[in-house]
């Protein structure tokens, strides 16, 4: 009779002597951990941005104040464009120069976004800069600089994912819900196009105003407002005759919401306030039902 070898009594031992399904569990959970090493923490990061003051006299022996002020910002998750988990870190450098005693301001902004835990030192998801005084995150969807730095105030809107231009706003942004079961958030902006537009559309003597309907990741819609009265136009639309207020309104059931745009002329003039009323249905504008006062039109636009 064959011995059998030492090497076959063990298998036939081991193969015996274990349940079928407790050695199905073993292998299947050894795969796994094999599959899976441990996951490694990032390295630790640190930067540093410095922040200055410097005070010069200048030739008319004025005081020259240049200031650079540098923030840092993590903002949240669910960033539109980008995966549903990632944060970004934000660097906001605003350079600024005032001759102190006098009108006016020079001033300017960058923004430089990196995916959170990647090293600032090495190059942006994206940056910007443009003229502003200052910037900030809005609901983790947008980013909102403030451009006016005299007189009138206006403010453009990005997209915070990708540093995107959206549109620009001479009131402050509006935001709300068309929805009160799931936030679905909407903004709305006012543009009343300086004398100096670039677009040769909104030079005509009879142009308002450009009402912007947006989402957190692209304009809806744009409507342009316009007076038959070119003289009036022209009063409504100016920066330093008139002043404009937008804001929302919703009946007790909170489920029909209208946009109300109040233009009014300063003093020393009549206040003569125009009082636009544009509801909002089907996640959109509806112009065929906006109220205005007479020779005054609203229809959609396209820049």
């Amino acid at each position: 009779m064959t011995t059998p070898s030492c090497t076959g009594i063990r298998r036939h031992i081991t193969m015996r002597n274990v349940p079928s399904r407790t050695f199905a569990f073993v292998f299947v959970w050894s795969g796994l951990a094999l599959a899976q090493p441990p996951k490694k923490s990032p390295p630790p990061i640190r930067n540093e941005s410095a922040s200055s003051i410097s005070f010069s006299t200048i030739e008319t022996g004025q005081l020259s104040a240049e200031i650079r002020n540098v923030t840092y910002e993590v903002t949240g998750t669910a960033i539109p464009a980008l995966p549903s988990e990632e944060r970004l870190l934000l660097r906001n450098t605003t350079k600024s120069k005032e001759i102190i005693g006098d009108e006016g301001i020079e001033s300017t902004l960058t923004l430089e976004a990196w995916p959170l835990g990647q090293d600032p030192r090495q190059k942006p998801l994206y940056s910007l800069t443009v003229e502003g005084a200052d910037g900030k995150a809005v609901d983790n969807a947008l980013y909102v600089v403030l451009r006016g730095l005299e007189e009138t105030p206006w403010w453009t809107v990005y997209r915070l994912g990708s540093g995107q231009r959206m549109f620009d706003t001479y009131v402050p942004l509006l935001s709300f819900s068309i929805s009160h079961d799931v936030l679905t958030t909407r903004y709305v902006g006012l543009d009343a196009p300086a004398d100096d537009t670039k677009d040769a559309r909104l030079k005509q003597p009879n142009v308002v105003a450009v009402v912007t309907y947006a989402s957190e990741s692209k304009v809806i819609r744009e409507a342009l407002v316009t007076c038959d009265d070119p003289r009036k136009a022209a009063l409504l639309r100016s920066f330093a005759d008139s002043s404009r207020t937008l804001t929302l309104v919703e009946d007790a059931y909170q489920t029909a919401r209208t946009l109300r745009l109040l233009i009014s002329v300063d003093y020393p003039s009549p206040p003569e306030p125009m009082e636009i009323r544009i509801p909002v249905r089907n996640d959109d504008l509806d112009l065929a039902h906006a109220q205005l006062p007479a020779k005054m039109h609203i229809a959609a636009w396209k820049r």
